[in-house]
């Protein structure tokens, strides 16, 4: 059977503000714990408040590993003010722009998986650019548009160990889903494409595809 959360991980989970149900947690999970045998890092891009990477440090946890976790906690397109996934807590009175650092912060706390999690704060392409590290896994839960989605393959797509795994979320292949998930779907479709990845399960809008050949 998959590697399931012990129930206070779990609990944990479910408690994080955050968008993943259930059912794909469990998925993210499973492929994180196998991942994590590889006994290299787990990345994940789009940290949000850490719902997700509570399962990702966890399973970092149980093998000795570390979680890493990539924002830049400004918001991603349908988070900012006006759009459907706004949330008004993660705005700083301060400064008036969305902010979700701190309650991350929180998250991993209240979980206690604290020192299992490396943040890593700022642009994706940015950080990638000076990446040269092979990964275990690499989660990519980022922006919604073309641009970003593409972005965080190219950057980090390319570091996926042989016989790791790459996660895909909010994959949607129905055209009507144009803003939400047509630019994951389309991520997925070229990594299916470049040869590098196979497909080996899949749980709503998680995809998981393991690394067994060399293309981009």
């Amino acid at each position: 059977m998959p590697a399931a959360p012990e129930p206070e991980i779990l609990a944990a989970f479910e408690a994080a503000k955050g968008f993943m149900p259930l059912d794909e947690g469990l998925a993210l999970y499973a492929a994180a714990v196998e991942a994590a045998g590889l006994g290299l890092p787990l990345l994940e891009v789009g940290t949000y408040c850490g719902r997700s990477t509570i399962l990702l440090a966890d399973a970092a946890r149980r093998a000795g590993v570390t979680a890493l976790t990539l924002d830049h906690h400004r918001g991603s397109e349908e988070q900012q003010p006006g759009w459907e996934y706004h949330d008004p807590e993660t705005v700083d009175p301060e400064t008036g722009l969305m902010d979700t650092l701190p309650t991350f912060r929180r998250t991993l706390h209240r979980a206690g998986l604290e020192e299992h999690v490396v943040a890593l704060v700022g642009r994706s392409p940015q950080i990638a650019a000076f990446w040269n590290s092979p990964l275990g896994l690499v989660f990519v839960d980022g922006g919604h548009t073309d641009e970003h989605a593409g972005s965080d393959y190219e950057g980090w797509a390319p570091h996926v160990a042989e016989g790791g795994l790459l996660v895909i979320h909010d994959v949607f292949p129905d055209p009507a889903d144009e803003f939400t998930g047509q630019a994951p779907y389309r991520v997925y479709l070229r990594a299916l494409e470049s040869r590098a990845f196979t497909e080996i399960s899949d749980a709503g809008s998680l995809r998981v595809l393991r690394r067994t050949g060399t293309g981009r």
